[in-house]
């Protein structure tokens, strides 16, 4: 990986491509390699009833609803943005305030979680209520996941990214493994696992990334910091609505065991975007610190047609070998229904796939016109999903339906008379930090 003295140095086309190509390699095996074993975490559902299983995914889907993404995102974009024009102590200046913003947030949130502690016991069907605190301070540390882990991003630092990526996911396995089969503690112990995973993902991108949040804080313009954050942070977050807010729904509509089931195939699929999602990520911070140089790009073309070809596939193979691979991970009592959602799931997976590419270009480029429609799509989805859940499978539809509106509402703001020329921007104005 390039260091980070000459990461920015000027390379040929051909060398472009080559990094390209090399780093988005790398970022696929360590995100499939976490991902494996985030996914080998719910093997332990053979271990432990089903409704147990459910509490487990209901927080879990809490924490993947936290908006990781948009923050994520959005501190990817202003650190490549700060790194191509050289303002490194406005940069440590917003790292500290988005620390201190994020840390207060979670304390509104802990306050108003022993508040309500009793009623979301009872709606969810808690018996222990370690499984609520465990879980809030997994959201803390998804909260402080996207800071560090977006600097690594745009610092294309992506050998450490890569690394926390896995052993997130090694240290969940390991510690959910020994709490389920040796303490028998079920849904607490699997949330201790995350717990787990995600205080070594945070502490690997804090080490990595100090040089830039220790450097001499210097003041920063936040109106103009706004006006470039705020959009990208409600288009990110959208998208993220739409990638897993069904959980949630499935949760409050179905009873325990179904949601279970869901759960499981809901893992399976998503792991298409595990494959895929690496390309988006290595070409985010490329197309951002190309636009701030005025730099022509056709790394999107390039990743949108990778990114098609491995999500259909991927696709295809799950729906076929679906049914084996359920019967494989979980008990023989998720087989029936899994395996019939999961031709469903893995197909809302693809547009959804190959919508973040586009939308990811969208906003590394500055291209906000496409954030409000996307707001109202999130809106429109989420609704839908308290009037269509007759069945595990009319959520699924719903999901399918808002995925393909994205995908045709990305793609008419890249090509149609709305979008811009993919490639051909203008260069962005200075830095907004």
């Amino acid at each position: 990986m390039p260091s980070e003295k000459n990461e920015h140095a000027p390379l040929t086309a051909a060398k472009h491509r080559t990094a390209f190509f090399r780093q988005s390699g790398w970022l696929m095996i360590a995100n499939v390699a976490g991902g494996v074993f985030m996914w080998a975490v719910h093997f332990l559902s053979k271990w432990m009833p089903a409704k147990e299983y459910g509490v487990f995914g209901a927080f879990l889907a809490v924490a993947m609803c936290v908006p990781m993404m948009p923050l994520l995102m959005a501190l990817t974009h202003q650190t490549a943005l700060a790194l191509a024009t050289g303002r490194r102590g406005e940069l440590a200046g917003m790292i500290r305030a988005v620390w201190l913003g994020t840390s207060g947030l979670w304390v509104v949130v802990a306050i108003l979680t022993w508040v309500g502690q009793g009623e979301i016991m009872r709606r969810w069907e808690v018996t222990n209520p370690a499984c609520i605190w465990i879980s809030l301070m997994v959201v803390l540390l998804v909260l402080w996941a996207p800071l560090f882990q977006g600097i690594l991003q745009g610092q294309q630092n992506f050998f450490w990214l890569g690394w926390s990526m896995m052993l997130n996911g090694v240290g969940r396995f390991g510690v959910a493994a020994l709490a389920v089969t040796v303490f028998g503690a079920y849904a607490t112990g699997m949330l201790a696992g995350v717990l787990a995973g995600s205080v070594l993902a945070v502490g690997i991108g804090a080490w990595q990334t100090r040089s830039l949040w220790q450097a001499a804080p210097l003041p920063f313009d936040w109106r103009s910091l706004l006006r470039e954050v705020f959009p990208q942070m409600l288009g990110f977050g959208a998208f993220q609505c739409l990638f897993s807010a069904d959980t949630m729904f499935v949760k409050g509509y179905f009873p325990g065991d179904e949601v279970g089931f869901y759960i499981s195939a809901g893992v399976l699929s998503r792991a298409l975007m595990w494959l895929v999602g690496p390309l988006a990520t290595v070409m985010f911070p490329r197309i951002v610190h190309s636009t701030a140089r005025a730099e022509k790009s056709d790394l999107m073309g390039l990743v949108l047609i990778g990114t098609t070809i491995l999500a259909v596939v991927g696709a295809v193979c799950l729906s076929i070998l679906g049914p084996w691979i359920v019967r494989f991970v979980y008990k023989e009592s998720y087989v029936g229904v899994a395996t019939a959602v999961l031709p469903w799931y893995a197909a809302a997976m693809v547009p959804l796939a190959i919508a973040n590419v586009l939308l990811n270009n969208l906003l590394a480029r500055s291209t906000f016109k496409v954030v409000f429609p996307l707001c109202v799509l999130a809106g429109a989805y989420a609704i839908g999903l308290t009037q269509f859940h007759s069945s595990l499978v009319s959520v699924l539809k719903t999901l399918l339906a808002s995925n393909v509106a994205l995908l045709a509402l990305c793609s008419w703001y890249t090509w149609g008379p709305q979008g811009s020329k993919p490639g051909m921007d203008k260069p962005q104005a200075a830095v907004q930090v």
